[in-house]
């Protein structure tokens, strides 16, 4: 019991215990009935109050443990006695609340977890931030995009400390501020180290009584190097096929018109003929690459071996060699192990390999094409293969177009490889044959001191 409640016992016992006395005082009562009533008095008084005591305790300790399940977010203990008094309803109904809060906090748990979990797999970059334009909220996507550790914690900070951008700064900060329910638009570049192209929206949001806004950012980075890589094909296709075509139109129009010289009109044909045989090299070349890039040229695997195929298109190209005054060897190792290839798709690429290096290879000058076994490719693969090197003398290539020679219709230097009769999609056809075959491709070299250029081909296991 309390000492409150022992207070109000003896508190409530004063006025009988003082009439009492006062009346055994006055002879009316005698003494020991006067002290019996007292003490069974005070005896009742504390039996009741012991009673109410261990009541008021349970009710307390019912009480704790409905506070402590609602922390914890479970259902309360429902064990309540059955007095119908006012506290006791009040105690039902309070648990009837409680059931009911805590169905709630699960359902607000099953959401926040799958709010989450659509959070963690978008691809899209989402952060939510406050009225001041503070961080409330940002998913992994984000946290990547701005260069963030994985498990950093950015709530609080402003948006201005994730990225320095300052249009993508202003954007967000007008969307913060707008008291307007719209949602803002915008396209960025930002630097995060690397150049990124970013589709930004800002939608309103409400957090904590405070406006707010969630941002989604699309990464339009690949999109844009796809457009870009679609104008400039666009662009080199149209000026590879001008030039062809305006020769063929110019000088069949002045043999239509009559030339009265034979010689004159044999060089004109001459220059009709290299022309046309141009353009059909470069349509070939053309409808060759698209077919490899879409996928419409399935592979027709076989046993080959690979000092036979060398040999085959070095055997190819030695008239041209012997022409061009140009030496052509052939060096293969012993014991090489046979490949699994498309024989016609490695003569077309072993083949543009030694017609590039016979081109920039001047008089005198060598070409020398080794095969060899290896136990990885060039760039590092631990299987077993063979590698084709074809290595020339020739002028080499700056070290800053080497890694864009595979491109389409990129050439070092453009009068020559026109003049030569290049069409520059050779590489970017070897590219893609090398990667069907699950090969590689490196190309070194030095100005003035020639190429190497090497293939790697997997051997079976």
């Amino acid at each position: 019991m309390t000492p409150r409640l022992i207070t109000l016992i003896g508190l409530s016992l004063l006025p009988i215990t003082a009439t009492l006395i006062m009346v055994t005082a006055r002879g009316a009562v005698s003494p020991a009935l006067s002290g019996s009533v007292i003490i069974a008095s005070i005896a009742i008084g504390f039996a009741v109050a012991f009673s109410l005591s261990r009541g008021w305790a349970a009710r307390a300790e019912r009480f704790e443990a409905l506070a402590v399940s609602l922390a914890q977010h479970r259902a309360p203990s429902h064990v309540v006695g059955g007095e119908r008094d006012p506290m006791s309803l009040a105690e039902r109904h309070l648990l009837e609340t409680s059931d009911a809060l805590v169905v709630e906090f699960d359902a607000l748990e099953e959401q926040r977890e799958e709010f989450e979990a659509i959070l963690r797999s978008m691809t899209e970059a989402v952060v939510v931030t406050g009225g001041r334009g503070e961080i409330v909220l940002m998913n992994g996507a984000a946290r990547q995009l701005f260069g963030l550790a994985p498990g950093s914690n950015s709530t609080g900070r402003d948006f201005v400390e994730l990225c320095r951008d300052p249009r993508l700064q202003e954007f967000v900060a007008r969307a913060t501020t707008t008291s307007r329910g719209e949602v803002l638009n915008g396209e960025f570049v930002i630097q995060t180290p690397t150049t990124r192209h970013l589709e930004v929206s800002a939608a309103p949001v409400r957090h904590g009584g405070a406006a707010a806004r969630v941002l989604v950012f699309h990464d339009i980075t690949r999109l844009k190097l796809y457009e870009t890589a679609r104008t400039d094909f666009i662009a080199n296709l149209t000026h590879e096929l001008r030039t062809p075509l305006s020769a063929l139109c110019g000088y069949a129009e002045t043999l239509a018109k009559g030339v009265e010289d034979r010689g004159t009109e044999r060089r004109f044909l001459g220059i009709i003929d290299r022309q046309a045989q141009r353009l059909a090299r470069l349509i070939d070349d053309l409808i060759s690459l698209s077919d490899l890039e879409r996928g419409l040229t399935p592979l027709k695997l076989e046993s080959i071996e690979p000092s036979e195929l060398a040999a085959e298109i070095v055997d190819l190209v030695g008239e041209r060699a012997r022409h061009a005054e140009i030496a052509l060897e052939l060096r293969c190792a012993d014991a090489l192990p046979s490949i699994q290839a498309d024989h016609d798709r490695m003569q077309q690429v072993l083949l543009n390999l030694l017609d590039n290096a016979l081109k920039y290879t001047p008089r005198g000058g060598r070409v020398t094409t080794e095969v060899l076994a290896v136990p990885g490719g060039v760039n590092g693969k631990d299987s077993p293969g063979v590698s084709f090197k074809v290595i020339d003398t020739g002028e080499g290539i700056p070290a800053a177009d080497i890694p864009r020679l595979t491109e389409r219709f990129y050439r070092v230097d453009r009068a020559r490889s026109r003049e030569l009769g290049g069409t520059g999609l050779g590489l970017a056809i070897v590219k893609h044959i090398l990667q069907m075959h699950q090969g590689t491709l490196a190309i070194e070299s030095r100005l003035r001191e020639g190429t190497t250029v090497t293939i790697w081909l997997p051997a079976p296991t």
